[in-house]
């Protein structure tokens, strides 16, 4: 299985580069971020006739993740245990859920298309929600494995944390003054992995950015953040064979923001001589 994520920013802007990928780099499930639009406005159409079966999750122009796969999604969820929810100027457990999160079974596959909150800034109340948001995800991770410890579990999608320094070229976030690299949200990811989970990436792919801002020449001059990530349980990573980081994305017209990051998966059961990276010590 060829798993990717990738945060689109707006699906219907470009979804001829995308199918284009999928179809090209013979991608079998594309987990899709901030395709801004309603499950009615989603261009199935396209995903359809490559040969995908797709389902979207969006509420109005903003937010949104959907997941396109070759074989049947099943066990379809909107939104993972107790996730948080947020509205302007609105208090109280009872704030809307956002599109921010599906899960979906594929091959045996559990895997999630995440948007984590972006935080906005570090005394806002978006960036509470973010760390609440962070920390219901983490307890879902803990209760899933313990029920089911074997499981082949991938959260993948844009994490909107930037979890070491190495992480981050973008002159212009600052720690202690810029979300994505603050120590409670460095935390967070860390107590994504803490509960079971492993960056099964960064083996194999030990530098490169995901996410260049469309100002200021960022991209020409590779001034970006590592915050698109495939976080995968002891099952799922000991399946990884390979894995990769498509900065060419960002290239080419009308390009995301963000780039597609791509693992292989051997989901036969693995040969004790198979050369298998040990992601987990």
């Amino acid at each position: 299985m060829r798993l990717a994520t990738w945060n689109v920013n707006s699906i219907r802007a470009r979804v001829g580069r995308i199918v284009d990928f999928a179809q090209r780099e013979g991608i079998d499930v594309l987990a899709m971020q901030e395709i801004k639009c309603t499950p009615a406005q989603f261009p199935f159409a396209a995903f359809e006739e490559a040969g995908y079966h797709v389902e979207a999750h969006g509420l109005n122009q903003w937010n949104g993740v959907a997941i396109a796969s070759r074989e049947p999604l099943e066990d379809v969820e909107l939104a993972f245990p107790d996730m948080p929810g947020f509205a302007k100027g609105h208090e109280g457990p009872d704030q809307p859920q956002e599109a921010r999160a599906m899960g979906a079974t594929v091959g045996g596959v559990r895997v999630w298309s995440l948007y984590v909150p972006n935080g906005r800034g570090l005394g806002d109340p978006h960036y509470v929600y973010k760390l609440d948001w962070l920390g219901a995800l983490a307890q879902y991770t803990r209760d899933t494995l313990a029920r089911t410890p074997d499981l082949a579990l991938a959260l993948t999608g844009d994490f909107n944390i930037a979890p070491t320094d190495e992480d981050n070229g973008d002159p212009t976030i600052v720690a202690g003054l810029s979300t994505h690299v603050s120590e409670p949200e460095r935390d967070a990811f860390r107590a994504l992995e803490a509960a079971g989970l492993a960056d099964v990436v960064r083996p194999l792919v030990p530098t490169g950015f995901t996410y260049w801002d469309y100002k200021q020449l960022r991209f020409p001059r590779n001034q970006g953040l590592r915050i698109d990530f495939i976080l995968g349980s002891r099952a799922f990573a000991d399946a990884v064979t390979g894995a990769a980081i498509h900065r060419d994305e960002r290239k080419g017209d009308a390009p995301s923001d963000h780039v597609p990051v791509v693992v292989d998966l051997d989901t036969a059961a693995p040969d004790e001589d198979d050369d298998v990276p040990m992601i987990f010590g």
